[in-house]
């Protein structure tokens, strides 16, 4: 793995354990305000990286966080679920990594070709998600191996991820093993049918999932699941179904509820003690 400044920015490169054979991307990942989706996105990451965050050493309680950003696998909504995530988290001394993980390729919208796959959407993203799971875990991996480095605590790494990465968050977690199985977990409006049905992993991670029941995907339905299936295993889970708020909030202002949802996985992170130095 390579540590890298790029206009200021820390930016690390993912180990590649496994690449598809049957695809092919652009030579470069691309970065562009999304019409579609008016946001920043980016697509045709064929390179996982991630770029680090890192709160005032005042402020740092040892506490890091995987970020995984959605967009169906076929782009990523790097800032209102990725970057201004990462803010928000080292603002409240959280050392914060956002990932850039593997995605089906694309032409020049990946919204676009996302929309216009239709059926064979699933399928594809199915296909990325045995790439891109392991992107996440390679990256707990150096981040638990290079802990003084980044001034944090490998037992105090969490895994959060917004819809598509909400599936990359829950399928390693439950692919994970010890070098890099995640100790937190945060799923938000987790796009849970593209994983398959999966035990609860016996070291059970601390689970807050987030979802509103407007979700127009469907979503708030898998989220009440895994909330479930935590507490049946005994394993500590908290849920917050929200009655509005669509898919994709991410840090967008919306005038609802949903606006406050990272304040309340705050709250529930300094309660299990991850805010504390």
């Amino acid at each position: 793995m390579i540590s890298v400044s790029i206009s200021a920015q820390e930016i690390v490169q993912i180990q590649v354990n496994n690449s598809p054979s049957d695809v092919e991307w652009p030579n470069e990942e691309s970065s562009y305000f999304n019409n579609t989706w008016q946001t920043q996105t980016v697509a045709n990451v064929s390179i996982p990286t991630m770029e680090v965050f890192r709160p005032d050493p005042a402020k740092a309680n040892g506490t890091s966080m995987v970020i995984c950003p959605g967009g169906g696998m076929y782009l990523l909504s790097i800032e209102s679920e990725g970057n201004q995530v990462a803010k928000w988290l080292t603002d409240q001394g959280v050392t914060a990594f956002v990932l850039k993980y593997r995605l089906v390729p694309t032409g020049d919208d990946g919204a676009e070709d996302l929309s216009d796959d239709g059926m064979e959407v699933g399928k594809k993203a199915s296909n990325m998600l045995k790439y891109a799971h392991e992107d996440a875990l390679n990256a707990i991996t150096h981040i638990r191996k290079n802990v003084q480095e980044y001034g944090v605590e490998s037992d105090k790494i969490g895994l959060m991820g917004f819809s598509a990465g909400g599936a990359v968050t829950m399928e390693a977690t439950y692919k994970s093993q010890e070098v890099n199985r995640p100790n937190f977990i945060v799923p938000v409006y987790a796009w849970m049918s593209i994983v398959a049905e999966q035990e609860v992993p016996d070291y059970k991670p601390p689970m807050n999932a987030v979802c509103a029941t407007d979700d127009p995907l469907f979503l708030a339905p898998a989220s009440v699941e895994l909330y479930s299936d935590w507490i049946k295993k005994g394993a500590t889970a908290e849920l917050h179904m929200y009655a509005k708020g669509g898919h994709g909030f991410g840090m967008k202002t919306q005038n609802l509820p949903t606006d406050k949802w990272i304040e309340r996985v705050g709250e529930w992170m300094d309660t299990m003690g991850y805010m504390k130095n």
